[in-house]
């Protein structure tokens, strides 16, 4: 096809001009939170329509395929993508047709009757067990009926191009295929902070459990310069320097490895800085008593929710010099108000940087819009946790190398 992305990396001119009038499946991520059929936040989708808008503009007729949850292969009325669809016609100012199946009658009626300009949504790619599917096979013959309905693929689902999915990889082996303007920007700025980021470089990490991060602490001890741990993955680090975290979150299988990277970060002259206090309660709920205790002093019955406003200040003060800055997980359960002032410290020190701030997706997009944030005062919150954290391990991204040939 024609050459995909200008300098800007939106999709080229030349590239839209080839697409008029043709049929384009678009792979977004719409997997947003769901509450009894409400969504709870929208960002996924409006960071999805920049690219729908231009394939629209540009005459072609966009055919959207998502996924929301983890439905069993089978259809599920609680992972329905019809609340998403509604959405995002509100969002482009026009009605986004919705096929309720993906690749049976429904969906080749609906593809059927649009024309040059519209956009249809298919139902949730994940009610097909071929979607997921191991055997190459099942998922190749599930990619087939979804490449039957398109005469071309667009890739702009960050959130899942680290997997080896039908709709995200099947299928662009099928059709002339590009890489959508999110996808690209969202590559660019990851290698902005793996080729030669500007220094200071400051990661910092959340999130529940450190067997998530695993990787990224790996290969990140020999480029970032320090490291800030937070979240409940905090507990297995104060562990490993046998420190009682009592009924905290905590990885025991994984305290020796921790305890290594401790050891590596201290040779290889990275700092990890952890809590140095910490918000504590004795359950977990809205109506929690909650109260800080030093990091050395959590009791037997305690349940480590939040770092301390000490320790805020402290990951501020160590935010703010940087010139390169990555966050993924928040520093606490900031759905709770008594437990999410760990979390808002970092979010603001991160717009006060004078650099590049990177929020990793997942929870910590969720929490900074939750928080108040203008989403503008961020360098780039992206939209895949999951994905950024593997490209950062160094991993190849299925749905990514598959665009390139």
């Amino acid at each position: 096809m024609a050459s995909t992305l200008n300098d800007q990396g939106e999709l080229s001119p030349e590239f839209l001009q080839s697409v008029s009038g043709k049929r384009v499946l678009v792979r977004s991520d719409l997997n947003v939170p769901l509450n009894d059929g409400a969504i709870g936040d929208d960002g996924r989708i409006r960071a999805s329509v920049p690219t729908i808008r231009a394939l629209a503009d540009a005459g072609a007729r966009v055919i959207v395929t998502a996924h929301l949850g983890r439905p069993a292969g089978a259809p599920d009325a609680k992972y329905s993508l019809a609340p998403v669809a509604e959405r995002l016609g509100e969002l482009l100012g026009a009605p986004v047709a919705f096929a309720t199946d993906t690749v049976g009658a429904s969906a080749r009626e609906t593809v059927a009757k649009l024309a040059d300009g519209q956009v249809a949504l298919l139902e949730n790619v994940r009610f097909n067990a071929g979607e997921t599917s191991k055997d190459d096979a099942v998922r190749g013959a599930f990619a087939d009926e979804l490449a039957a309905l398109a005469d071309a693929f667009v890739s702009d689902g960050f959130g899942v191009v680290h997997r080896k999915q039908a709709s995200v990889y099947d299928v662009a082996q099928r059709l002339p295929h590009a890489m959508g303007g999110l996808v690209a920007a969202e590559i660019d700025v990851l290698r902005r902070l793996t080729e030669a980021p500007e220094r200071p470089y400051v990661v910092v990490l959340g999130g529940s459990k450190v067997s998530d991060k695993l990787g990224v602490i790996d290969n990140l001890l020999g480029k970032a310069d320090k490291l800030l741990i937070g979240g409940g993955m905090v507990f297995t680090f104060l562990k490993a320097q046998g420190l009682e975290v009592g009924k905290s979150l905590l990885e025991e299988d994984q305290v020796q490895t921790v305890l290594g990277y401790l050891e590596r970060a201290e040779q290889s002259g990275v700092e990890i800085l952890l809590p140095t206090d910490i918000v504590v309660a004795d359950s977990f709920g809205d109506d929690a008593s909650a109260r800080v205790v030093p990091a050395t002093e959590i009791q037997a019955d305690a349940l480590g929710l939040d770092i301390g406003p000490e320790s805020g200040a402290a990951f501020a003060d160590a935010i703010r010099p940087a010139k390169t800055v990555f966050w993924n997980g928040p520093m606490g359960v900031f759905e709770h108000a008594a437990f999410a002032e760990g979390t808002r410290a970092v979010a603001q020190a991160l717009t006060e940087i004078d650099g590049l701030s990177v929020v990793g997706g997942g929870d910590s997009a969720a929490a900074v819009r939750a928080l108040g944030f203008d989403e503008d005062a961020f360098g780039h919150i992206s939209t895949g946790g999951g994905a950024s954290l593997e490209f950062l391990e160094g991993k190849e991204l299925p749905g990514i190398t598959v665009l390139e040939d």
